[in-house]
């Protein structure tokens, strides 16, 4: 007989490991979620990385946050120190102290009494660390920094065992805790050992490329999940540390099929339907003095105008320079400022590299919130990167804008060098819409034209448009197209001036010719009136004949008749006077 089969089950999917949530700007993004939940990670890397940092705002975001107390055990920096070298980033480590939402404690280990004794034990660490955890009910733990605590330990084999130990104590602890580390030579940390018997092990680098820093973090591994396995460019300033995620290389973004108007109307009658989309990418590229700024100007007035918030990224003017140079040409920006609707940020770019100048953009836009983002110039990136360099910056930056639905304008400045094509040809290719503004140079004078190169998604016009900028504000008109080509500025106005004058001429001439002719026409019906009046005359002769000849012959006509009655009467008298004549002489 054939044997049973066992009965197929459902197969147990497995549980989420649990994460705690770090606080940190974008650093639980990038771990999908946080440290793992009650279990110990490292955190290495070299001198001045941002080590000690990382790991006191994860104690301070969790009190603060997520109430959750936390313990802070320092073996370099005593707590009067470490709450002065973080009070610049508005953390008062003793106001939350006397809350009892963190403690910190600090812990001095004699390299020498280790050599001279040669014993090492960890149960004095777990007495205080114990006493410390339970003290306040901590949910967290820091560590810092772990080679002063094992650095008079040559023995590799009790240093695995103890290390293993500590580890252990926190998980069994129950608490989720980051112990930090300095970086060796050819291993992650001094003693190479760390990284194996952690749960999470997270990289900070910080490096310096063409005289500019960049600080990095790399998870290295995350033991029960999935993360982030790329180099992370993070940032540090007054409020702390800001990890910017890659954005997802899907292309599944959301898109709008919203338009709104560029703030300039003959712009958006050029654009078909009238404007940009919502959340797309616009590039307005041209030669110096061409009136860039200006457009990417009245593109941010017309959103503030709408009431939606505008994030302006100047790179080369200061505020208070485009505030005073759009108010000569009708825009007043100050206002909008004043109304909270706009703000700007302003900074030379080798202030960082190009992944902070990402992150500082990131964390600005995620904080203010807009719906509209400037760049202007882009091109003055090119200082601190390679134009790849440049072009994948703006890659993760306009993927992270069309995720949160947010129109960017990018202006681009034109060079006749290879590295400003270059520029255009890889930013162009990435954004939606592209509007380039050329010298027209005639008659002495240079003058701007404006076209659309491109703009997906929609019709738009083909043609090139004179840009004008004055104090009313922006404007586009027909480019003149005169005997000798294309007519811009004076050049256009003269031949408007001249072809109105020939036109005032030719109605001129036209206007006499036409009272000739009504002259001529004058008399010609007067002629016509004359010949009809003697016409008439003759008619009115001729009927007076024929109507006298009528009459005429109707008095003979009567008097035909009148005769022939009155000789018709005279017979039958005489017969009447026979008869009584004959009667008598009968008689």
């Amino acid at each position: 007989m054939p044997s049973k089969k066992a009965p197929i089950t459902p197969r147990q999917l497995p549980k989420e490991l649990p994460k705690t949530p770090t606080g940190i700007i974008g650093l639980d993004e990038v771990t999908m979620g946080g440290l793992p939940t009650g279990r110990p990670t490292l955190v290495c890397g070299s001198a001045g990385c941002g080590k000690t940092l990382l790991s006191i705002e994860f104690i301070v975001r969790g009190a603060l946050q997520f109430n959750e107390p936390g313990v802070f055990i320092a073996f370099e920096e005593k707590a009067d120190e470490l709450a002065t070298n973080v009070a610049s980033l508005g953390f008062d480590l003793n106001e939350l102290q006397q809350q009892k939402k963190i403690k910190i404690d600090y812990i001095h280990v004699d390299r020498s009494e280790i050599e001279e004794t040669g014993e090492y034990d960890l149960e004095g660490l777990f007495i205080r660390l114990n006493y410390a955890i339970d003290s306040i009910g901590a949910k967290r733990v820091v560590l810092d920094t772990i080679e002063n605590l094992f650095s008079g330990l040559t023995n590799q084999a009790i240093l695995r065992a103890e290390l293993r130990r500590l580890f252990q104590w926190l998980k069994d602890k129950g608490v989720t805790a980051i112990i930090t580390g300095e970086r060796g030579e050819k291993t992650l940390t001094r003693q190479g050992l760390e990284e194996y018997v952690s749960d999470c092990v997270i990289l900070l680098d910080h490096r310096i490329i063409n005289q500019i820093s960049t600080r990095r973090l790399r998870i290295v591994k995350y033991r029960g999940t999935t993360h982030g396995t790329n180099e992370y460019p993070f940032l540090i300033d007054e409020d702390g540390i800001s990890v910017l995620p890659v954005t997802s290389l899907k292309l599944d973004k959301p898109v709008s099929s919203d338009r709104f108007s560029s703030g300039i109307p003959a712009l958006d009658k050029m654009l078909s339907k009238g404007g940009f989309f919502r959340g797309s990418s616009i590039l307005v590229s041209g030669t110096a003095g061409t009136g860039k700024t200006s457009i990417a100007a009245s593109f941010c007035n017309e959103a503030c105008l709408r009431n939606e918030k505008c994030l302006f990224f100047a790179f080369e003017e200061s505020p208070a320079q485009i505030i005073r140079n759009m108010r000569s040409i009708g825009m007043d920006l100050q206002n909008h400022i004043d109304k909270g609707l706009l703000q700007f940020y302003a900074s030379r770019p080798t202030l960082y590299g190009l992944e902070m100048h990402l992150v500082a953009i990131h964390k600005a836009i995620k904080k203010f919130k807009p719906k509209v983002v400037i760049l202007d110039p882009i091109t003055n990136l090119i200082t601190v990167g390679s134009v790849s360099e440049v072009k994948s910056m703006l890659v993760r930056l306009i993927d992270f804008l069309q995720e949160e639905q947010i129109t960017v304008m990018f202006t681009a400045l034109s060079l006749n060098t290879v590295v400003s094509e270059q520029t255009d040809e890889g930013v162009s290719s990435l954004v939606d819409a592209w509007l380039l503004i050329r010298d027209i140079e005639l008659n002495g004078e240079r003058n701007r034209g404006l076209y659309i190169m491109k703009s997906r998604g929609m019709k738009h016009s083909n043609q090139v448009r004179e840009f004008l900028i004055s104090d009313k504000g922006l404007d586009l008109i027909d480019v003149y197209v005169g005997p000798d080509g294309i007519l811009t500025g004076s050049a256009r106005e003269a031949q408007i001036l001249l072809e109105e004058t020939g036109q005032v001429l030719h109605t001129h001439s036209i206007g006499f010719k036409d009272q000739e002719l009504l002259r001529k026409r004058k008399v010609l019906e007067s002629k016509i009136e004359s010949l009809r009046s003697e016409f008439e005359s003759t008619e009115a002769e001729l009927n007076k004949t024929y109507v006298e000849e009528a009459i005429k012959q109707d008095v003979l006509q009567q008097n035909r008749q009148k005769l022939t009655s009155l000789r018709g009467k005279n017979i039958d008298d005489d017969i009447d006077t026979t008869k009584s004549k004959n009667k008598k002489n009968k008689k």
